[in-house]
């Protein structure tokens, strides 16, 4: 751009920059079919690089779109959502949309109620439970719906990825089985509202399929929080319980934490006499002492795939619901011989 180092960049720009015709390059914005991988590429790259920024206000007029999705937000101090978020707008920001948040509690759906016809194109969940009132007014709008994770309660029709909880359960229980364990408890959420319910359902499958015993008094409820699982687990260490459970498994890395804090408060090994395994690999699981054997959940790919879902469901495509596997990273909480060297992955 030789005269106008201070003018904005075009769409013509753009072309030239990625080597693409013009007509690519809309066909890359308004995210149609017929151009390749590579291509969109080129031309995400071309626009970053001239800092091009479509005219939000005639691409809503030619297209009747808003270009603006909302992501329902649960706890924005739980690691694991807010990293999911940074990815979802990424992804769909690449795709050419905005995005927007809004913390979720069954009070605000009336608000949204009213807020959302005509202001936004698609609603991503994190697992949330939403009243039938709410999904009578999307229906009516014609607003797609796409879960990032699953409630316990997810409706039949909804478009979702997750996470084969069920396997990553599996694979957590096995390996404290394998490691001694017998009596395994878990620290849950509570709430069936929560995508944390589906976990607690992994939970109970995965101990049936060891043949482990399990019951009510096998759950402990952190409510989501790292300081609401402290207390939980403070309160059952100073009841004398410590010695009915030798393994903990929290549904969240937060409550692991929390767990993991009411531990060494009360002067109580870990893993020498109670082994705490979490669900999500947030940065705090591994900066903790001694460090959290986790699920690996990537959430950079959960974003894409849920934004991916959601590209679909707007221009009218047939869409599949996607899950994907968590490896298992065992690390010192709950494997001696894990301290001091690096962890290690199955």
């Amino acid at each position: 751009m030789d005269s106008g180092e201070n003018r904005m960049a075009s769409r013509k720009d753009v072309a030239e920059r990625a080597g693409v015709s013009a007509a690519a390059v809309s066909y890359v914005l308004n995210n149609k079919a017929g151009v390749s991988e590579s291509t969109r590429r080129k031309v995400w790259a071309a626009i970053e690089e001239l800092g091009y920024a479509p005219s939000h206000a005639a691409r809503s007029l030619k297209t009747r779109k808003t270009y603006n999705l909302t992501v329902l937000v649960n706890y924005l101090g739980d690691p694991f959502e807010a990293g999911l978020l940074n990815h979802l707008e990424e992804k769909a920001r690449e795709k050419g949309y905005f995005i927007h948040f809004q913390t979720y509690y069954p009070g605000i759906e009336k608000d949204l109620r009213r807020s959302v016809p005509g202001r936004i194109d698609g609603l991503l969940l994190l697992g949330q439970v939403l009243q039938p009132e709410t999904w009578s007014m999307l229906e009516e709008e014609g607003i797609p719906v796409v879960s990032v994770t699953r409630a316990g309660e997810i409706r039949q029709d909804t478009a979702w990825v997750d996470v084969d909880w069920e396997d990553g359960m599996e694979k957590l229980i096995s390996h404290l089985a394998e490691q001694g364990h017998r009596r395994i408890a878990l620290m849950a959420n509570g709430s069936p509202n929560h995508p944390h319910a589906y976990r607690l359902d992994a939970f109970f499958e995965g101990m049936r399929k060891q043949g482990l015993p399990m019951g009510a008094e096998d759950i402990l409820y952190g409510k989501g929080r790292l300081e609401q699982a402290r207390e939980a687990m403070a309160a059952y260490i100073q009841a004398g319980r410590l010695g009915s459970h030798s393994a903990f498994i929290a549904v969240s890395d937060l409550m692991a934490a929390g767990v993991l804090a009411a531990c060494r408060e009360a002067g109580v090994a870990v893993p020498g006499q109670v082994s705490i395994a979490g669900c999500e690999n947030i940065l705090m699981s591994y900066q903790t002492t001694p460090a959290v054997t986790v699920l690996n959940v990537y959430r950079l790919e959960l974003a894409s795939r849920a934004v991916d879902l959601m590209i679909k469901l707007l221009n009218g495509e047939t869409a599949s619901n996607s899950v994907l596997q968590a490896p298992l990273l065992i690390r010192a909480s709950s494997d001696r011989q894990a301290a001091g060297r690096e962890e290690r992955e199955n």
